[in-house]
């Protein structure tokens, strides 16, 4: 199987400025996250970005790096911009691997890869893994996936979906009729529908939860969720997160 991992790396993050530079155990967060990668089997990594700093930090531990635009607002529009430079092909399969996931195993790389070979007619593969927890299911920041039958997702939201009727409110426990699903980021689609999904305009639904993903739901396009074959681990949004990846990767090896 042939796939090419692109992974989007902006510098100006809002939350935590020049995060794919911050420093975990000696190296910058984004060639952890490239070092993963690598491991996944793909045929090609790239490393797309606005920055010269993080192109030259890049580079310099031996990534082929795009320089891309500063006027895109998610890593799926940088990654259009990628397929236009470098001329890809409408039949490759891109993964879109966050540069702020040092920690996420390579076989879940490779897994969201190799779902979509699988299924010729489905535009985008991602995966999810169990919430075991009501705070979770609670939490904004834990994107939230409903399926069908045949492991294609019904919605994305932050909001505790679906709710349920028996069990939140007073005493706010899990049902023991449905299993909540959390989505972990990591997406696989062609190149050729990259190019279709841009021309789409934002829809009210993504404007409204701010989750690129509801834009192909929107349009009648399919996703399909697969489990995780393992835990995603720690990604990085906040100085905490920091703080606890740093913890984490000095004490045991990622997969």
């Amino acid at each position: 199987m042939s796939f090419i991992v692109i992974i989007p790396a902006r510098f100006e993050s809002s939350r935590l400025p020049g995060k794919p530079l911050k420093d975990i155990n000696g190296k910058p967060m984004i060639e952890w996250t490239w070092r993963q990668a690598q491991r996944s089997g793909a045929q090609r990594i790239i490393i797309a970005t606005e920055s010269q700093s993080v192109k030259s930090v890049c580079e310099a531990f031996g990534a082929e790096v795009c320089l891309t635009g500063d006027q895109h607002q998610s890593g799926t529009e940088r990654i259009a911009e990628v397929i236009d430079l470098l001329e890809l092909q409408d039949n490759d399969i891109l993964v879109n691997v966050q540069g702020d996931e040092p920690m996420l195993p390579p076989k879940l790389i490779h897994q969201v890869a190799e779902g979509l070979q699988s299924y010729p007619a489905i535009a985008m593969a991602t995966l999810c893994e169990p919430i075991d927890d009501v705070e979770t299911v609670f939490d904004p920041h834990a994107v939230k996936v409903s399926r069908n039958i045949d492991n294609l997702a019904i919605n994305f939201s932050r909001a505790p979906l679906p709710w349920s009727r028996d069990t939140f409110g007073d005493s706010n426990t899990l049902p023991d009729n449905w299993h909540y699903k959390r989505h972990i980021g990591l997406y696989a689609y062609r190149a050729g529908f990259v190019k279709q999904y841009i021309a789409w305009p934002e829809c009210d639904l993504e404007q409204v939860e701010k989750l690129e993903q509801l834009r192909v739901l929107w349009h009648g396009e399919s996703i399909l969720v697969l489990d995780a074959l393992c835990d995603a681990g720690v990604g990085v949004d906040t100085p905490e997160d920091l703080k606890t990846v740093r913890t984490l990767l000095s004490s045991a090896s990622v997969e």
